[in-house]
């Protein structure tokens, strides 16, 4: 009755109640932590926060949340490094290698002549879960005319074979210049 006058919810006051005289005293959680990590000689901040939790509650039988011990791995600098994206990312550029091409299309991408110009596209595509994501590389020769794709391959593996198999295919299969063909 007297939460209804005051206008309190009941679960306000149970929170508080059983709450009460506790502070936050992240001591032993963090030396714990200390410890998962010095488990591993050869720790190289390769132990991310959910695994640091799950060894937490099932080694040192904390009830925790994986919330508390991601705050005190940023607050620490503890977290993982190893697995980290970003790292991952494929990336073919090595800097100013060789000889750059000169631009000729120079933005110029329609054409009323069939064959005339020619592009390729390698597209990366990832699939299945965030943890274990695979990636494949999909490459196709583009006549600008019509947009007709005249060759195309799919690899695992962004190779140099990978690269040049579809631009031969196609280069073989052009009409010779005398007996071109408008395509439909």
């Amino acid at each position: 009755m007297v939460l209804k006058v005051i206008q309190i919810p009941c679960s306000t006051y149970y929170y508080a109640k059983e709450h009460r005289g506790h502070e936050l005293d992240d001591s032993q959680v963090i030396q714990a932590i200390d410890e998962i990590r010095r488990q591993d000689p050869k720790y190289t901040r390769k132990y991310g926060y959910r695994r640091i939790t799950e060894s937490l509650r099932n080694e040192y039988g904390f009830k925790i949340n994986h919330k508390c011990v991601l705050r005190i791995m940023r607050e620490k600098n503890w977290l993982c490094q190893a697995y980290n994206w970003q790292k991952r990312q494929y990336n073919s550029y090595k800097g100013t290698v060789g000889v750059i091409a000169p631009n000729r299309l120079n933005r110029r991408f329609k054409t009323d002549r069939p064959y005339q110009k020619l592009v390729i596209d390698v597209s990366e595509f990832r699939y299945g879960n965030k943890s274990q994501s695979e990636r494949v590389y999909l490459e196709l020769v583009l006549d600008l005319y019509n947009g007709e794709i005249l060759a195309f391959t799919i690899s695992d593996h962004p190779t140099v074979e990978f690269a040049l198999k579809p631009l031969k295919e196609a280069l073989e299969h052009l009409p010779t210049l005398g007996h071109r063909t408008t395509p439909h």
